[in-house]
């Protein structure tokens, strides 16, 4: 079956980007392709920013420079930034244990998911205040990236659960504050003032990631049943949230047409062109890129640059099957295993007339 081949050259032409989110299944290689995306956006944009929200935090072994929740300048670039961050980072870190603070975090730890939403809207407050033109997101697993997506909703679940409590309780919380000594500050109004805060900063990124102009989702999947199933339930939910997502990387692809004598090669080849069909299938509309399966890792500043060339131009294999050239290394390839043959007979020639 003929396909067409893609890039991800429409996301370096877009220049009206500033959210670039890239994810998919565990150990497909999202770590490599955002790096790497990264790279070729520092080379058309003036200041780009990557960050992680995995927990694994591989960003620092894919540069092969440790990280922080600081953007530090990446080794080699005077425009590419990155930073790791835990979007369940501890209470300690955006709170202290006395009043207002302590009663959000309370109610954080009272509502699954909230504390999530609280603490990625304070690093996404953060990040409004510094100055990128474009910031890449190497996301966490489909189902951790997914809950994320949802914090708006977890937020307004917040509140509504606050201000029930607030209607139920009348005044009863004020009073308790201030016979414990904690002024006013402990207020129900200050408590839903500080939600309502974080609540109009996340309403304010979650309409620019609505934005196709602003954002877009890049899917990374390799082509096997369990990825391709991921990445459908991943492109749907992407639907159902109104974020925008017309690219697919393919990673880890054996090309068929590429030179291999080896059975297994050749019956994974078999194997992932079945599902490589299969997306072209479901996704016609969108931009799909492969990427060759390798025999090293891509790690280090030089191997990712290297690999980047697939990015913006389709991969072709070295050596075509038929082709002159690969007739011509099979027969250098046959004449040194038959010359290698004859030294190790002559070997064993010579070790019987010794006997």
């Amino acid at each position: 079956m003929e396909t067409p081949e893609g890039t991800l050259q429409n996301i370096l032409e877009q220049e009206s980007l500033k959210w670039v989110f890239v994810g998919g299944k565990g150990g497909v290689g999202k770590t490599t392709c955002s790096s790497i995306l990264s790279m070729l956006l520092a080379s058309v944009r003036p200041s780009v920013l990557i960050i992680s929200t995995d927990p694994a935090h591989n960003l620092s072994d894919a540069f092969q420079q440790r990280f922080t929740k600081i953007p530090s300048l990446v080794n080699g670039f005077t425009n590419l930034f990155a930073m790791e961050v835990d979007p369940k980072v501890e209470n300690d870190d955006i709170t202290n244990d006395e009043g207002l603070d302590s009663i959000v975090s309370e109610l954080s730890n009272a509502i699954p998911g909230v504390d999530e939403a609280m603490s990625f809207a304070e690093m996404l407050k953060l990040v409004q205040t510094m100055d990128y033109s474009v910031i890449v997101f190497d996301t966490a697993p489909t189902g951790h990236t997914l809950r994320l997506l949802q914090f708006p909703a977890a937020l307004e679940k917040g509140l509504a659960k606050f201000m029930s409590l607030k209607n139920r309780f009348g005044g009863l919380l004020s009073q308790a504050s201030r016979l414990l000594g904690f002024g006013d500050d402990f207020s129900e109004d200050a408590v839903l003032g500080r939600l309502e805060g974080m609540r109009d900063v996340i309403q304010q990124v979650n309409k620019q990631f609505k934005d196709p102009d602003l954002t877009t989702f890049v899917c990374v999947c390799i082509p096997e049943f369990l990825s391709l199933y991921e990445t459908e339930r991943l492109v749907q939910e992407l639907a159902k949230f109104e974020i925008d997502s017309h690219n697919i990387i393919i990673n880890q692809v054996l090309f068929e047409d590429e030179a291999v004598e080896s059975k297994l090669l050749k019956a994974r080849m078999k194997m992932q062109q079945k599902y490589i069909d299969q997306f072209y299938m479901l996704y016609d509309d969108f931009n799909i890129t492969k990427l060759p399966l390798l025999p090293e890792e891509v790690t280090g500043v030089e191997a990712l640059r290297r690999f980047s060339k697939h990015f913006t131009t389709p991969y072709k294999p070295a050596l075509t099957r038929g082709s002159v050239e690969e007739l011509q290394q099979r027969v250098a390839e046959l004449r040194l295993q038959l010359n290698a043959a004859e030294n190790e007979l002559d070997k064993l020639k010579r070790g019987k007339h010794r006997a």
